[in-house]
């Protein structure tokens, strides 16, 4: 990551929902941190839902590099499950060549979200052997049991057990994925092996050919990678009960010597105010979203909100985010281009002009400002917003001062827009919002993703400039205006600028309101 904000780093205080409230991060080997997340279940393409708690746990590993942690970052694939195995049945396909294929495709969204990729990536199906291993310990300590070449863990041996969640053992939830089943001594207890099925996957283990139950693969692969014992595990909400819980009991039952100490929950994306998800039908998918808007708007809109709280979807605040990113990557594109007759003379300076008191304290302030959010929490929301955006409102001002001014005053300043610019782009970068591109390439993509959303091409718009220009020419001020609020409505603004003539630019659609408008398939 950039070391370019050289400063003292704040403390980071997260919210831990074990103790539920929120403590300064103290990793368990100084400047070291390990950190396992529970990833997908690969059986189709993944949702905005997934991409939240994606995008989450990459501004943190993003934001525990900035402040010089070592990192090991561990999320897995689930890709040996009921679900695959039945949506491979239904699509006639193998269920790990099934699993592959969504494995994959989930790894090109979280490219196109700018998602760093994990220190660690196992699947389920690579790891048997440790998984194997992991049930005979529970099994050897009395903590687990055979029933017909199946086995459970028997949750009344977990003296702790609903410490994360809160939840009391409750047989109408018990297992979650599965059926009550008469042969358990508890009705909570859970799978830990499942026997095999006629034409499903197995592997061959102490208790017959089976495959494991949900919970134990995340238990065997963190103590793998990381050890039993680590800093950091996160996961959506919806993971708190069962999943998370029956982690803590399995873990806590084979390795004497274990635990988290932080655990971390994003945060549901919801449509209406209902959680979005696959069971009800209520999801978008990552593609389907980012056919209409560029993949960094959509991981914009994601960190709207801490990554705690519920974000509802809705188009409005895709747009919104959309025009808040278009507009920060226009400013820098016109810094860029305004400071070009300078860049030789930067050189040449060597150092010598120095930075204004404004541009000094705007600097200090965007740094500053960025690390006191995000140390609290992560608290990502209106990050654009207070001395962001006054490092914004300099650039531009300052763009239209330079030609006026004389050479030292002039160098000074376009120091100060360097400096500026630098600690933009440092902020942009530890939140994944950094363009790999030319400011230029990604304005044009943005402007690709407008002409969609708008159903227009860009031979279509520029005709209505053109005509718009003609009826101007003319005087027919009413036909002229008619074009730009017709274009507006579509969310395609028109700018009449002098020596360039008529520009457009995506934004906001006015005055549709398009909170509760869907994404047309």
């Amino acid at each position: 990551m950039s070391s370019e904000m050289e400063v003292d780093k704040p403390e980071l205080t997260v919210y831990n929902t074990m103790s539920q409230q929120k403590e300064i991060l103290k990793p368990i080997n100084p400047g070291k941190i390990g950190m396992y997340v529970c990833g997908i279940t690969a059986y189709d393409f993944s949702h905005i839902g997934h991409a939240r708690a994606a995008v989450s746990f990459d501004v943190l590993y993003r934001y525990l590099r900035h402040l010089g942690y070592e990192v090991t970052y561990v999320r897995n694939f689930t890709d040996v499950d009921d679900k695959v195995i039945n949506r491979a049945s239904k699509c006639g396909e193998k269920p790990l060549d099934f699993s592959s294929r969504f494995c994959e495709e989930y790894l090109v969204d979280m490219g196109a979200l700018q998602c760093l990729l994990p220190t660690h990536q196992p699947r389920v199906s690579d790891h048997m052997e440790h998984i194997i291993t992991m049930i005979q310990t529970i099994i050897a300590k009395d903590c687990g049991y055979e029933v017909s070449g199946d086995v459970f863990f028997s949750v009344d041996k977990s003296p702790n057990y609903g410490q994360l969640s809160g939840q009391l053992l409750d047989h109408t939830r018990a297992g979650e994925r599965v059926a009550l089943d008469p042969r358990k001594r508890n009705p909570a207890d859970f799978a830990l092996w499942k026997a095999a099925k006629p034409g499903e996957p197995s592997w061959e283990s102490p208790w017959g050919p089976g495959r494991p139950g949900w919970h134990i693969e995340c238990s065997a692969m963190s103590a793998f990678y990381l050890s039993p014992r680590f800093d950091i595990h996160g996961g959506g909400a919806d993971l708190k009960f069962p999943h998370h819980e029956n982690e803590i009991a399995q873990t806590c039952a084979a390795c004497e010597d274990s635990g988290v100490t932080y655990w971390l929950h994003n945060g549901h994306v919801t449509n209406n105010n209902v959680k979005m998800g696959k069971a009800l039908d209520n999801f978008f998918t990552i593609r389907e979203v980012t056919a209409k808007y560029h993949p960094l708007a959509l991981r914009h809109f994601l960190m709207s909100a801490q990554y705690r709280s519920p974000l509802n979807y809705s188009v409005l605040q895709l747009e919104t985010s959309s025009d808040a990113l278009y507009y920060v990557y226009q400013t820098l594109e016109d810094l860029v281009e305004a400071l070009s007759p300078y860049r030789e003379a930067i050189c040449e300076d060597g150092g010598n002009s120095v930075q204004t008191a404004e541009a000094k304290e705007i600097v200090k302030e965007v740094k500053s400002e960025f690390e006191t959010k995000m140390s609290d929490d992560l608290n990502t929301a209106h990050v654009f917003a207070g001395a962001f955006q006054d490092a914004m409102k300099f650039i531009n001002v300052s763009i239209t001062k330079l030609k006026k001014m004389q050479k030292k005053p002039r160098m000074s300043l376009v120091v100060s827009l360097v400096e500026v610019e630098k600690a933009v782009r440092e902020v942009l970068d530890v939140l994944g919002l950094l363009t790999t591109l030319s400011y230029t390439e990604f304005l044009k993509e943005m402007k690709q993703k407008a002409l969609a959303r708008a159903k227009l091409g860009e031979e279509e718009v520029l005709q209505k400039i053109e005509t718009r220009r003609v009826a101007r020419m003319n005087k027919n001020f009413e036909q002229s205006d008619a074009i730009r609020k017709t274009l507006a409505l579509e969310g395609i603004s028109l700018m009449d600028i002098p020596g360039k003539g008529t520009v457009w630019r995506p934004c906001l659609p006015q005055p549709k309101s398009a909170a509760t408008q869907a994404i047309p398939p």
